[in-house]
């Protein structure tokens, strides 16, 4: 076989184009011909792009006719940074049983399609596997995420040591590795990623030679441990909890959800629709956490991405803001926070009034007021909203807790209530009033034996389906 073929398929934001050049440039200083094209598409998330390459495996004294698009049958390696994305390579036929080796990320990142279904609109993640294991001629799969969050690295950098360990490639991992040096951003969080891929199949971590301990990295890692505690048909959602409430808040409100859970440990099914509802519960959007995303510095790399602009390009960001009298309640004290909300209704104010703000993020005065927004991460504890949130939160543990008594499948059922809180603002507020109508119209008649009916949880079930279903 004179040449490899290989074909990336990446989400935009997640690093495709840099994991690319990694690899050309690799295969250019070990004097092999290679040439990369890519092509934009729409994934009905942030954008999809796939990226082909052509490696020659022997440096040649005339340069070869490369091929500028993949054909089907055609491919000797898929890496694929998300479930969907390597079910879509097989469905296309660039990756096959006969030929391809697949490595790719097994977790998901939800198409608007599935976000907007007010029910559980995901596609089935066994179905989506099966495809992979029938459309592949040897696999490696793994959660490329969770591998990225606990090595506090960028998730190319980790597909790019997983890739390195199939030898697919004609280039060895120093050289890759070398290539990461050479390119200057972000070289350590970069190395680390990578060195964290390339220990997926081995038995204990590496790490570069001379690094420190990362405290991000012996955080996770600890948290991660604890979901031993977990039943096991949840520690998949658990994990992914641990992940997104650390990135959220801290390591110690990571800790607080996995203590919530354990109250339903000895009900594995229960305790899964419990952890995956509480860690959305948990991670309500307020104007810190809009800060916290703004200024991330993935999110710069990603925007020069895709404008194409060079490390030292000058760009421009201008940013967005409009919090309203209840987004400012929310970080206030308790009391304050009381007060404001109470006089804006008052005068019929709440709806109305609003702050606009326009913030160059890519000016130092820009970016430090966005910064210092997200530096309120701490603050958050003592704010108005987080209090609520967290006696809202409680009570509702306790009605799952106390719907087992009735059955199970109340308890299950009373546990799901909570899908109707999502989103920001006013998409909020309107569920939170119907998560209010469902507990104390149903659940909590039902509790107090008020209900004629044998199966209150049928009652439940059907007005929430309703719910769910309506556009």
């Amino acid at each position: 076989m004179p040449a490899t073929r290989l074909l990336i398929a990446a989400l935009g934001g997640e690093g495709g184009g840099v994991l690319t050049s990694w690899v050309i440039d690799a295969a250019q200083q070990a004097g092999l011909p290679a040439q990369a094209t890519s092509v934009p598409g729409v994934a009905q998330r942030t954008g999809a792009t796939t990226y082909y390459l052509e490696i020659w495996h022997e440096s040649a004294a005339q340069t070869p006719v490369f091929a500028l698009m993949p054909v089907a049958g055609d491919v000797d390696v898929v890496l694929a940074s998300e479930l969907l994305e390597a079910a879509r390579m097989v469905e296309k036929g660039y990756s096959t049983s006969e030929r391809t080796c697949l490595v790719a990320s097994t977790h998901r990142v939800l198409t608007t399609q599935e976000k907007m279904a007010r029910g559980d609109g995901r596609l089935d993640a066994a179905t989506l596997m099966r495809a992979l294991e029938s459309g592949s001629k040897s696999r490696f799969l793994f959660d490329a995420q969770s591998t990225a969050s606990a090595a506090n690295a960028p998730i190319n950098a980790v597909l790019l040591g997983a890739l390195a360990t199939t030898d697919m490639l004609p280039v060895n991992a120093e050289r890759l590795r070398d290539s990461i040096a050479r390119r200057g951003v972000a070289v350590s969080q970069n190395l680390r990623g990578f060195d964290a891929g390339l220990a997926l199949t081995q038995p204990s971590a590496r790490r570069p030679a001379g690094a420190p301990a990362d405290k991000t990295v012996t955080t996770s890692v600890s948290l991660q441990e604890q979901v031993a505690g977990v039943a096991e048909e949840a520690r998949e959602v658990a994990r992914l909890g641990i992940a997104r409430l650390t990135d959220y808040q801290d390591s110690r409100y990571a800790r607080q959800y996995l203590e919530r859970l354990q109250r339903f440990v000895d009900d594995p099914e229960l305790q899964r629709e419990v952890a995956r509802n509480l860690a959305v519960r948990m991670s309500y959007e307020d104007i810190i956490r809009v800060a916290q995303l703004k200024i991330k510095s993935s999110r710069f790399e990603r925007i020069r991405e895709e404008l194409g602009a060079q490390r030292h390009d000058p760009i421009e960001i201008q940013d967005f803001f409009k919090p309203g009298i209840a987004e400012l309640a929310d970080i206030l004290p308790p009391r304050p926070g009381r007060r404001l909300l109470a006089l804006a209704q008052k005068k019929n104010r709440q709806e109305k009034a609003a702050i606009a703000m326009r913030v160059k993020t890519t000016t130092v005065w820009g970016f430090l007021q966005v910064w210092w927004l997200a530096k309120l991460r701490p603050w958050r504890r003592r704010s108005f909203r987080f209090q609520r949130e967290q006696k809202n939160i409680d009570e509702w543990l306790n009605l799952v807790g106390a719907a087992r008594e009735l059955s199970p499948e109340f308890a299950m059922q009373t546990a799901q209530v909570a899908r109707v809180l999502k989103g920001y603002g006013d998409t909020y507020s309107r569920g939170e009033a119907t998560y209010l109508r469902l507990v104390e119209d149903i659940v909590r008649p039902a509790l107090r034996g008020e209900v004629n009916d044998d199966a209150p949880h049928l009652h439940l079930r059907n007005a929430l389906a309703e719910i769910l279903a309506a556009p």
